[in-house]
């Protein structure tokens, strides 16, 4: 009799534990079929450093994995020549200069002459014409100074654009063309480039989510990315297409990844791996029936994490839409 009395007492307290208990309604989605492949990191696009003058490799300032800015200066190309030349240059300068500044004496001694009526005013026309012709000359010769500072200039080879020397293709000493390549920069942002077999990319579009295993990537167990680009030729047999993740900025070109990528679409039960169990080997969750729970075993399918659904877990029997599963 006092075990009905006990009963009677806990059945109340029993039913409010299992109501304030975490509980899921099991639902049926449509989840991605995934299959994996294998996609290699490569930069958005290479571009060589190339040297803007002929002449002999003096300084090389970078080398294989080096990270350069745009602008950045990573190797000097000297010509003797150009050097000869700017001697040549400066010697004519100062001869026009001293030409110049003596037109210019000339020029303001007849100026005052011609004031005084010594001289006829022809004379301050002649001098006016030979300081001219001293001046513009001094500025042809300082013009074609500039040309050749500016060709010594361009000998610096300058960096593209922002990224990451992949290769170094001269060394000191080198003789170089203009438009001879230096070194290839390949672009920092970089992408993944996926070679899919065509049976499983009839169905993939711009926009689709693909899944990297993150133990490749970093300490988090899922990285995500976003196909941006599906080229429409197929080559030998596989489509190709560009995907956007982040994280992947110091990553070695080349470098390859397993990648999960969605084939199809199947309905499924899909829950988070905290609702079930596992004791013996067997795997089980709680339903809830009325004012108490029974345990159910379940087939345990394969990890399904989302976005919204980290530790997504597929189950492929043993629950129904509509049963409401309580979190041990």
């Amino acid at each position: 009799m006092w075990v009905l009395r006990i009963l009677t007492v806990l059945t109340p307290m029993l039913a409010s534990v299992f109501a304030s208990a975490e509980t899921l309604t099991v639902i049926q989605r449509s989840i991605a079929d995934e299959k994996a492949v294998f996609a290699t990191v490569e930069s958005i696009s290479v571009v060589p450093a190339r040297s803007r003058i002929g002449g002999t490799v003096a300084q090389l300032h970078v080398r294989e994995g080096d990270a350069v800015t745009r602008g950045q200066a990573i190797a000097v190309v000297g010509d003797d020549k150009l050097v000869l030349q700017m001697k040549s240059l400066d010697a004519q300068i100062q001869a026009l200069q001293a030409q110049a500044d003596q037109a210019q004496i000339d020029f303001d001694r007849i100026e005052g002459l011609v004031e005084r009526g010594t001289l006829p005013r022809v004379k301050l026309d002649e001098a006016h014409t030979a300081l001219n012709v001293a001046q513009n000359g001094l500025r042809a010769k300082t013009a074609e100074r500039a040309v050749i500072q500016q060709q010594l200039n361009e000998g610096q080879v300058l960096a593209p654009q922002d990224g990451r020397v992949l290769k170094r293709l001269v060394a000191v000493g080198s003789v170089m063309l203009p438009g001879d390549p230096v070194a290839m920069i390949a672009q920092q942002d970089f992408k993944l480039r996926l070679r899919i077999p065509e049976r499983h990319a009839r169905s993939l579009r711009a926009g689709d989510r693909i899944r990297v295993e993150g133990t490749e990537l970093s300490e988090e167990p899922v990285k995500w990315g976003v196909i941006d680009l599906v080229y429409p030729q197929i080559e030998e047999g596989r489509v190709i297409a560009d995907a956007k993740v982040e994280g992947l900025g110091e990553y070695f070109v080349g470098d390859r990844l397993r990648v999960w990528i969605s084939g199809a679409k199947r309905p499924a039960f899909v829950i988070p791996s905290t609702y079930v169990r596992t004791r013996f080997g067997i795997d089980y969750v709680e339903l809830l029936r009325g004012d108490g729970t029974i345990e159910v075993p379940v087939q345990r399918g394969r990890d399904d994490p989302t976005p919204d659904l980290p530790d997504g877990l597929e189950i492929l029997s043993g629950i129904r839409a509509g049963d409401r599963l309580v979190k041990p």
